[in-house]
């Protein structure tokens, strides 16, 4: 098995705040990019640390980059920073809420 620039820790716990399917963040994604009048290419939706956590959830542990590594190690940090180590389904603000769901994180699922 080739090396993986993450180690066992960073994955499971990127793994556990990211508590969205990769289905469930494109399609938030793409609801958010969503006007009035036009629609953003769904490859285009979101912000690009949004695409980037997205393309994250597509990739096996041996694909991953260094910039992967550090996007996973910033979502945590985020994450952790905002709802603690073990958090209870909360709805917050919508803007807050948005916000994390936007990470992959959604605070309204309760965690694994």
């Amino acid at each position: 098995m080739a090396d993986s620039p993450v180690d066992d820790d960073l994955w499971e716990d990127f793994h556990t705040v990211v508590n969205m399917t990769s289905r469930e963040l494109q399609e938030w994604l793409a609801t958010q990019a969503a006007g009035t009048t036009t629609e953003t290419e769904p490859d285009q939706a979101g912000d690009e640390r949004s695409r980037t956590v997205l393309a994250i959830l597509a990739k096996r542990r041996t694909d991953l980059t260094p910039d992967d590594v550090e996007v996973m190690r910033s979502v945590v940090a985020e994450v952790r920073a905002e709802r603690g180590d073990e958090p209870e389904p909360e709805a917050g603000s919508a803007e807050w809420r948005h916000r994390l769901m936007s990470l992959g994180h959604d605070p309204l699922k309760p965690s694994p």
